[in-house]
């Protein structure tokens, strides 16, 4: 592998699966470093394969790249892409359709190989100083045998928590108040139809009461275990007061995340007609909903975003409601109807830098 590209992309979730592959086909070269095993982030990994949304009340606003992954995901195992003109509308005019995460994590990988750009996984960024010339960036990255120099006229942190932002020493935001994250975790064994869910409510609380159970483990539910029963599981458990930035605090996330499924799974198999439950499935990674923002050259706040601001270096459409997730319960905000928020390209780019961009979950924004 060589070690000098035009375009280093750090982080393959959504956002870096998709600036890999623009970089590539503008025919800049391009190297995509992933620390897991797959691309794809929290819709492969992270266990929640149901993107959303691209489309308001019935009508599209966003397509390109993310759309092509998603529509060749569903085609590939003779899934029809939806039409959301036939379809009901899912609250607050949005929709999501499910994909096969394996089958999109390998075509994020066939779409970059195809586009011209180089992969690297199991490697994570070290260190970042500007080049000796002005003109770019030395990276230095963690692989699996040691420390390895690469050189970029233009980094893209995709990292979700700003870590070259940070490392390059630019500053960052942090909410003081962190969003929960989630491990999404699928059960069986039972017949959701058929359970006493005021017994299961009681010996829940006194549960929660005996300090043997956490009341977020159900999830935002405010302690309603028939929250996650009734769906089986799923994008559910709240994983409350963790610090995902640092690997110290995501290890603390990754093992509050299971040890609250043990509670779940050993409390729910003493209670009638869950004697038999069972975990099909549980993520690789807990879901993180919130770290730190860059400080960008802009900022989007709520107002801007529910007042469907269009900047003057707007890059894109948005459409997701304001859902913020506290300790044990959401705020929901549903965008209106005719309102198509927009992200400026100056909430990319950290105040002061140059030749370095910031792309999905870390962008300046509240």
């Amino acid at each position: 592998m060589k070690t000098q590209y035009d375009v280093i992309v750090v982080g393959g979730g959504t956002a870096g699966v998709i600036a890999g592959i623009q970089a590539a086909r503008a025919g800049a070269s391009t190297l995509v470093i992933e620390k897991q095993s797959m691309l794809g982030g929290t819709l492969t990994i992270g266990g929640v394969n149901f993107p959303a949304s691209f489309h308001a009340y019935g009508k599209q606003i966003i397509a390109g790249i993310g759309w092509e992954l998603v529509c060749r995901a569903r085609q590939e195992i003779g899934d029809p892409v939806p039409d959301p003109a036939t379809m009901p509308n899912q609250r607050g005019g949005r929709f999501h359709f499910g994909v096969n995460a394996a089958v999109y994590a390998a075509l994020a990988d066939e779409m970059l190989l195809d586009a011209g750009a180089d992969i690297l996984f199991h490697a994570m960024p070290a260190k970042v100083c500007p080049s000796s010339d002005g003109n770019g960036w030395v990276l230095t990255i963690c692989e699996k045998t040691g420390l390895r120099d690469f050189k970029a006229k233009v980094l893209v942190d995709c990292t979700g928590d700003a870590n070259l932002v940070e490392m390059a020493g630019f500053p960052v935001d942090r909410n003081p108040h962190l969003q929960a994250a989630t491990l999404v975790v699928s059960v069986s064994g039972y017949d959701a139809k058929a359970l006493d869910y005021d017994a299961i409510q009681k010996a829940f609380d006194a549960e929660v009461a005996a300090g043997r159970m956490k009341h977020t483990d159900p999830g935002w539910s405010q302690g309603k275990i028939g929250f996650f029963l009734r769906s089986y599981g799923g994008n559910r458990i709240h994983i409350p007061g963790v610090d995902a930035r640092t690997s110290e605090g995501k290890t603390l996330a990754e093992i509050e995340g299971r040890k609250a499924m043990m509670r779940l799974l050993r409390f729910c198999r003493r209670q009638p007609g869950l004697g038999n439950m069972r975990i099909d499935s549980c993520a690789t990674e807990c879901g993180i909903r919130e770290t730190v923002t860059i400080r960008g050259r802009k900022r989007v706040t709520i107002a801007n975003y529910e007042g469907g601001r269009v900047w003057d270096d707007s890059i894109c459409y948005s459409f997701y409601a304001v859902d913020i997730h506290w300790d044990d319960y959401v705020e929901f905000r549903e965008t209106p109807r005719g309102v198509h928020p927009t992200i400026p390209l100056g909430a990319m780019i950290p105040e002061g830098s140059r030749r370095l961009l910031a792309a999905g979950r870390c962008v300046c924004g509240d």
